[in-house]
């Protein structure tokens, strides 16, 4: 696994406070991203929380994920979440080390109070202390948040700077990328009220044997939802149901459950879905892969947006439009770029892939973050996508009407197009039936059949 090490640099480590007002919760941010460029220490938010407990327990939830492993667990994670100023509302996210579970907490307007929220995204420190200082917390009393240093201007606070080197995984920040393309193709399929919420999600199972890896599905039934082995009709998948163990943090506070996910397959094969609990002027998602031993970047779904030269052009253009808007529009988008809709969606995939863009299924559209990573990574380390530009750049591929032939290896691969999609005769093509993205092969042949270049070889 390529991985690299992320130092984050904190001017003093996050901490909850006894203040003049009451309580403080001050989060410190590092190498942030703004309208104004690269910031090392940016301030977003200076203000109250409207639900205090229900705050923290909402961010301890994205804590718990980023700090787990729910596949091969005795590795614990490690990385710090991130947080995002979209004008009106505060986003905080995380991946778990395993990158099977995305978890997003969304302090909305209402859920602040006293100040204006400020544009941008940095990583938060959520330190040991904190945690168990958040955990602590009880009542209603004012607790004022504070998201980023108390001094614009300040370089260190106590003539010291907190460092964390954490290992940063290349699949951990695909993982983002392959989770905003799976969300955008759900549905909401149920809604729960708080007290039915709060009984089916405390009534799964919490194992994690071989019933627990076996994929659950789950249909409306009234104001339930009722489990079931197969796929039926608005089923929605829950593979490796532990993995809602984080939303156990914020039940007492659940006004609903919402589930989302794509349209079930007839097949029976296993699918993301995502877990809503809506709460006091806030919303806490996990987003789930389609099994437990299965990371988000692994699935696929970025990859023809990537080996497109239309993509990357229209994506630099539509990256100059954004404006850490809270709701992208992409008819708009598609208006202000002279573009259609289809490219402009695109467009936004391949943003989503260095970082840029993240998907709200509550709100079914995209919005403008910029995760304070290597944006060309997640292109340049993956897999599939390197190599398939080594089969287009050493001419392995040969057209023949809705055949191809590629040259890999020592043995060659028939590629057909029928309807749009391609198929293979390869192993990985047997193996998934295009459900976790083309094979290298199909992708290649994709990427000669737009006329796709690969510039200065591969990368």
């Amino acid at each position: 696994m390529t991985r690299s090490v992320q130092a984050l640099a904190y001017a003093r480590p996050s901490a909850l406070e006894s203040s003049q007002v009451g309580r403080s919760l001050g989060l410190e941010t590092s190498g942030g991203l703004t309208p104004a460029g690269a910031e090392a220490h940016p301030r977003f938010f200076s203000g109250f929380l409207t639900a205090p407990q229900t705050a923290a327990r909402g961010l301890l939830a994205v804590a718990d994920v980023a700090a787990a492993r729910y596949y091969q667990r005795l590795r614990p994670g490690s990385l710090d979440p991130v947080v995002t100023g979209n004008g009106d509302r505060l986003r905080f996210e995380s991946f778990s080390g395993c990158n099977g579970v995305y978890a997003r907490l969304d302090v909305l307007r209402e859920g602040l109070d006293g100040a204006d929220t400020g544009h941008g995204t940095a990583n938060v420190d959520v330190n040991n202390p904190l945690r168990e200082a958040l955990s602590r917390l009880t009542g209603e009393d004012p607790l004022h948040l504070r998201v980023g240093p108390e001094e614009l201007a300040v370089t260190t606070l106590g003539g010291s700077v907190v460092e964390k080197k954490v290992p940063l995984p290349d699949r951990w920040l695909r993982g983002f990328a392959e989770a905003q393309v799976a969300s955008a193709g759900f549905d909401l399929r149920a809604e729960l009220p708080a007290a039915e919420a709060v009984r089916f999600l405390r009534s799964l199972p919490r194992g994690t044997g071989a019933s627990a890896r076996v994929p659950m599905w789950v249909v409306p039934a009234g104001r339930t939802l009722r489990r079931t082995t197969r796929p039926v009709p608005g089923a929605v998948c829950l593979a490796g149901p532990d993995r809602l163990a984080a939303l156990q943090r914020v039940l007492r506070h659940a006004m609903a459950l919402r589930v989302y996910g794509p349209v079930a397959d007839r097949a029976g094969a296993s699918a993301s879905s995502a877990w809503e609990v809506v709460l006091p002027g806030m919303r806490l998602t996990l987003t789930l892969s389609p099994d437990p031993s299965r990371g988000f970047s692994g699935e696929g779904g970025v990859l023809e947006a990537l080996a497109t030269e239309d993509a990357a052009r229209d994506a630099e253009l539509v990256s100059v439009l954004l404006a850490w808007e809270p709701r992208i529009d992409p008819a708009g988008l598609a208006a202000q770029a002279g573009l259609p809709v289809e490219r402009v969606r695109a467009a936004l995939t391949r943003l989503g892939s260095a970082g840029r863009v993240g998907y709200d299924v509550a709100d079914a559209a995209y919005f403008h973050r910029e995760l304070p990573y290597d944006a060309d990574r997640v292109e340049r380390h993956n897999p599939r996508l390197v190599a398939a530009r080594e089969l287009v750049s050493s001419g392995a591929v040969e057209l023949a009407g809705d055949l191809a032939t590629v040259a890999s290896g020592q043995r060659s691969y028939q590629v057909r197009e029928s309807g749009g999609m391609l198929t293979c005769t390869c192993q990985w093509w047997a193996d998934h039936r295009g459900g976790r993205g083309p094979c290298k092969h199909a992708l290649a042949v994709r990427m000669v059949r737009r006329g796709a270049k690969v510039t200065g070889g591969v990368r």
